[in-house]
């Protein structure tokens, strides 16, 4: 799987992040660890909510840029519908 877009969040409800990479355990624990020094480390969004591979980087980033222009409501809707207990999916990784 060489590219995934996922979202992060600080809470169930709480405020979201989209991003792409082409290294997801590595970059999940960057937020975790707060090691990635932006709008994800200072509001402490280091939970792993949603994840959706794919196998040409190029689509990851053209869904990310779709994704980012989605209103709220549409991510929590596919954040519920995937992941209705909002858990954090980072122990999914190892």
């Amino acid at each position: 799987m060489p590219a995934c877009l996922y979202i992060v969040t600080n809470k169930p409800n709480g405020l979201l992040y989209v991003g792409v990479t082409t290294n997801l355990p590595q970059r999940a624990w960057q937020h975790r660890a707060g090691e990635v020094d932006s709008f994800t480390k200072k509001y402490n969004l280091k939970h792993l909510v949603h994840v959706e591979p794919f196998e040409e980087v190029r689509n990851a980033i053209q869904r990310e840029k779709t994704r980012k222009h989605w209103s709220r409501a549409w991510k929590v809707a596919l954040i519920e519908r995937e992941n209705p207990e909002w858990e954090d999916l980072f122990d999914r990784l190892m």
